[in-house]
């Protein structure tokens, strides 16, 4: 017992007192205890949440990882000093101020941070996935924590700020896969031969090397318009950031091979009936 009572007496001997501040061998111990606890529960923690990430997104989490393990320290420091007897009230209100400061500045800025972790462990984005956010169409070239750095394709750079992937609407044209489905539209006159028309354009899309050839393309009659019939042709390339291109040069062919079959494309017409004032009479 009195070994007991001998190290309780040196657990309550003061390293460091002042008026305000009585820092003890107890607390110091506690301290250590409490930095080595934490220490291995991060590890843990760390190792569960990466685990299942590539290399290079790992590496990203583990540098924010640093920074959340630097706070995390702090409050265990607090926490444990404050458990220990001693008083941290001094250094509390004269941090509060900053603290509130600084959350304020940097409140965009943590933002970014969060959607940045978010991103990495949902795997919801990947460097060259071809996404349409503010009615553009981006490839995705570089993701950081703060920033994702994406290119247009009229070879333009977008730096968009994380936090935006979650406030705003986001299309993720290759989530699933880089297959996707086009389309081109086109009317031809009245009094064509619908099912000429079908073939040609079934025809077009198969001779374009720009479209996948295990997707068999699909002709819809879409309306009766005013002053057309109104088709509309679709098919899969694996490329959508060049796909207005691949549009391009198969409403090329399709004009050729109209011309070729007799096929015209339609003016918007109007039939204009006037009424003399003797007629009225």
């Amino acid at each position: 017992m009195e070994i007991i009572q001998d190290i309780i007496e040196v657990f309550k001997l003061s390293l460091i007192k002042t008026k305000d501040v009585n820092l003890t061998v107890g607390a110091v111990v506690a301290l250590v205890v409490a930095f080595v606890v934490t220490s291995f529960v991060l590890k843990m923690v760390r190792k569960i949440i990466t685990r299942k990430l590539p290399l290079e997104d790992k590496n990203k989490f583990i540098s924010i990882f640093q920074f959340i393990q630097y706070l995390v320290y702090l409050f265990v420091i607090m926490f444990t000093l404050n458990a220990s007897g001693v008083n941290i009230s001094v250094l509390l209100t004269a941090s509060a101020a900053i603290f509130l400061g600084l959350g304020f500045a940097l409140q965009q800025l943590f933002q970014d941070l969060i959607s940045g972790i978010l991103i990495i462990l949902d795997q919801s984005l990947h460097v060259g996935d071809i996404i349409e956010i503010d009615d553009k169409v981006c490839r995705v070239e570089k993701i950081s924590l703060r920033s994702t750095k994406a290119i247009t394709r009229n070879q333009r750079v977008m730096v968009i700020p994380n936090h935006k992937f979650l406030s705003d609407i986001l299309f993720n044209w290759t989530q699933n896969s880089t297959v996707i489905r086009e389309s081109v539209t086109v009317g031809v006159a009245y009094g064509s031969d619908t099912a000429l028309v079908k073939e040609v354009l079934i025809q077009c899309a198969k001779k374009s090397n720009s479209i996948l050839k295990t997707y068999e393309p699909i002709v819809m009659f879409e309306n009766f318009g005013d002053s057309s019939l109104d088709f509309i042709l679709y098919f899969f390339v694996d490329d959508a950031f060049a796909s207005p291109n691949v549009k391009s040069d198969l409403r090329f062919e399709i004009d050729k091979q109209f011309r070729a079959n007799n096929i015209s494309i339609p003016f918007p017409q109007r039939d204009v009936h006037l009424i003399s004032k003797t007629n009225i009479e």
